[in-house]
């Protein structure tokens, strides 16, 4: 596989594509395959660490000690962060917005056992963190200490590199048991993934439909990542890289009442998730986006004829926070 940039081995890969056919069944669909990016460690499960081996990678060639980043307090790439710098001995610095539970949770628990320190910086958007975390920076400098900073998501092009490869990787793997899947559908937040995998399916000669379920963000907003991200793909690190318009589809329809927030009938479903196929999604995430391919197949926005691959891309740990929501029956 081409190399675009230096990065580091840290997530367990490749990672496997697997039947769900009890899952596509509670879809409404004829065939749904994971691809299983919550399989990528334990520390390290999901997406982000994809990102993270190529954001490390650049972090130590530049001599840093600190990694600092930014995300709500269940974020994974937060915790992913907090998990790499423990694993490389790098301090880490974490700027979250709202404010911590009582005891600490799921993700913001882990972030505290690996040794990250957390500034809990409340902002109206959590892409208003950037302010915040160059103060964070500022003060490690005036100690002597090189800090590195990782942006909300890692969704620059130094991270989407991640997921260029990892449409690398599914190429191979479908190229192997085939045939390609019509349509891959996964969560998305600050858009960096997606933008990674529209230009890895370019790049790689993946001929689907891409469907980014937005979690978070309207899909404006999230367009204008992908625009900026491809730029920049195309200024450093893959020149000549096509055109990404008409290559993908935001659908900000099931956000609901907003980021980290599940309706009820998310919360069943969730449930029904794991009970039917054994699969851990997150209210956060996955469990929205997944609910919300269950939800444009029933309106006939996606046909149920399409086989779709949903990247899985973990946040297990997201879970325990709602526990009290499940009903244990």
């Amino acid at each position: 596989m081409k190399k675009f940039a230096e990065k580091l081995d840290l997530a367990i890969l490749p990672t496997p594509i697997h039947p769900a056919g009890r899952l596509s069944s509670l879809l409404g669909s004829g065939k749904v395959l994971l691809k299983r990016d919550d399989l990528t460690g334990i520390a390290l499960s999901g997406n982000k660490v994809r990102k993270l081996e190529y954001c490390a990678a650049d972090a130590l060639a530049r001599g840093a000690d600190v990694l600092i980043t930014c995300g709500g307090p269940q974020s994974n790439h937060a915790r992913a962060t907090a998990a790499v710098a423990a694993k490389l001995g790098l301090g880490c610095h974490l700027v979250l917005n709202g404010s911590p539970g009582a005891p600490p949770d799921g993700n913001l628990f882990l972030d505290l056992l690996f040794g990250a320190m957390v500034t809990f910086a409340p902002v109206p958007d959590l892409r208003d963190q950037d302010e915040t975390m160059e103060e964070v920076a500022g003060e490690y400098r005036s100690r002597g200490l090189r800090p590195y900073t990782i942006p909300l998501g890692a969704s620059d092009a130094l991270g989407s590199l991640g997921y260029v490869d990892a449409m690398g990787e599914i190429a191979e793997q479908v190229g192997r048991s085939g045939p390609a899947p019509d349509r891959i559908v996964f969560s998305c937040g600050s858009g960096g993934t997606l933008a990674g995998i529209v230009a890895g399916c370019l790049v790689h000669g993946l001929d689907c439909k891409v469907t980014a379920m937005s979690v978070a963000f309207p899909g404006s907003l999230v367009d204008g990542k992908v625009a900026e991200v491809f730029s920049a793909l195309r200024e450093r690190y893959i020149p000549g890289l096509p055109d990404h318009h008409g290559k993908y589809e935001v659908v900000d329809g099931y956000i609901g009442e907003g980021y980290g927030k599940a309706s009820p009938d998310l919360i069943d479903f969730i449930k029904e998730a794991a009970s039917l196929e054994a699969v851990l999604l997150d209210p956060t995430y996955t469990g929205k986006a997944l609910f919300g391919l269950k939800k444009e197949i029933e309106r006939g926005g996606i046909s149920a004829d399409e086989r779709i691959l949903f990247i899985h891309t973990g946040g297990v740990f997201g879970l325990f926070p709602f526990r009290d929501r499940f009903r244990m029956e």
